[in-house]
C-alpha cells in the first residue's frame, strides 16, 4: 500500500458552492480509484476562489449593514476549510457506500505555522478571488489602498495576498491517528489556516494565504508519504504554454524542472508552485515520485498513462 497526499486546486472545484459540489461528486470516482488500487489517501485542498469570495463578501457586507463585520483571512480559510470539507466528505462517503467500502473520512480544520519574518509578508503574491478586468482592477485598488491585484497566467487580474512558506503542521499527530484508523482524511485546507507562534508558545492567526501546494508537499513530508499528486486542469505540464511550440512534460528530473523556472516556463500564482512543492517533496527522502496531473486522471497517472512525473 502506497501513502498519497492528494493536493486538489481550488479552481477545479468550481466558482460556486452548487458547482463545487457537482464538481467533488465527480471528484471522488478519480479519489477513491486510488484507493480501490490499494493506496492509503490524504486530501489537501487549495481555496483562492472560495477564500477570496469569503472575504469579499464579508467586507461588502460590512459596507451596508453594521450587523456584519469584516473576517480577517486566517478565519476566512477556516470557513472555505469547513465547507470545502463538508462538500469533500459527502461526495467521498457516498461514492465509499456505492462501493461498498470500510473507510470512514473526516475534515481535520488544520493551522499552519509560518515564520512572521517571511519576506513574502512584504511581497503578495498568492491570487485569491475572482478574475476582473484591468479597469476594474485598477478601480477596486483606488477604492480600498490595502488590496493589490496582479494579472493572473493571461486570464485577467486577481487579487494578491502574502504566502508565507509552511514551517510546521500543527495538527500531525491527529493526522497520522486518523490515518492509523482506516480513515481518508482531509487536512491542510487552502493551505492550512496560518499560524504564528507569539513569545508565549501560543498560536496566533496571520493574515495571509498558504499556497496549498507547498502545504500539500509539507504534509506528504511530514507523513512520509511515498506520493505527491498534484491535481489540476491540465492532463500534463507543458513548456511554451500557449505558444505555437507548446510541448507537454511526460517526466522531468529536479534538474531539469530547475531550469524551465530559471528559464520562465511556468507562471508564478499558477504552475510554478506546483513544480517547486513537487521539488521539495522529492528532495526530502528516497524513492518519492510527485506527479502533477488533471483530478479525471489520477488512477492513470500513477501508472504513467497521464499526468508530469517529476524525479529527484
Amino acid at each position: 500500500m502506497a501513502r498519497i497526499v492528494v493536493a486538489l486546486g481550488g479552481n477545479a472545484l468550481g466558482n460556486t458552492p452548487k458547482e463545487q459540489e457537482e464538481k467533488v461528486k465527480a471528484a471522488s470516482k478519480s479519489l477513491l480509484d486510488l484507493v480501490d488500487n490499494g493506496n492509503e489517501i490524504i486530501i489537501a485542498h487549495g481555496n483562492g476562489p472560495q477564500v477570496g469570495m469569503i472575504n469579499l463578501a464579508f467586507d461588502e457586507g460590512s459596507k451596508v449593514n453594521d450587523k456584519i463585520v469584516s473576517v480577517e483571512l486566517p478565519e476566512c480559510t477556516a470557513m472555505s476549510q469547513g465547507y470545502i470539507g463538508y462538500h469533500l466528505q459527502k461526495g467521498i462517503r457516498n461514492e465509499l457506500n456505492n462501493r461498498k467500502m470500510p473507510w470512514h473520512v473526516a475534515t481535520i480544520a488544520t493551522q499552519i505555522i509560518v515564520d512572521k519574518n517571511d519576506e513574502a509578508f512584504e511581497n503578495p503574491t498568492k491570487p485569491i478571488g475572482g478574475y476582473y478586468s484591468k479597469e476594474v482592477a485598477e478601480k477596486l485598488m483606488v477604492e480600498n489602498k490595502n488590496v493589490i491585484f496582479k494579472e493572473d497566467a493571461g486570464r485577467g487580474y486577481r487579487r494578491v495576498v502574502p504566502s508565507p512558506k509552511p514551517v510546521e503542521i500543527v495538527e500531525k499527530e491527529s493526522i497520522l491517528n486518523m490515518l492509523d484508523n482506516e480513515f481518508i482524511v482531509i487536512a491542510c485546507g487552502g493551505g492550512g489556516i496560518p499560524v504564528v507562534k507569539n513569545e508565549d508558545g501560543n498560536l496566533e492567526g496571520i493574515p495571509a494565504v498558504i499556497d496549498k501546494d507547498f502545504a500539500a508537499a509539507k504534509l506528504a513530508n511530514s507523513i512520509d508519504a511515498e506520493y505527491l499528486f498534484i491535481l489540476t486542469a491540465v492532463d500534463r505540464v507543458a513548456i511554451n504554454f500557449n505558444k505555437p511550440n507548446q510541448q507537454e512534460v511526460k517526466k522531468m528530473s529536479v534538474e531539469e524542472a530547475i531550469a524551465y523556472c530559471n528559464e520562465g516556463q511556468f507562471a508564478p500564482g499558477s504552475m510554478l508552485p506546483k513544480v517547486q512543492a513537487a521539488m521539495d517533496f522529492v528532495k526530502g527522502g528516497k524513492n518519492r515520485r510527485a506527479i502533477i496531473a488533471s483530478l479525471e486522471k489520477a488512477a492513470q497517472a500513477i501508472n504513467g498513462e497521464s499526468g508530469t512525473e517529476i524525479y529527484l
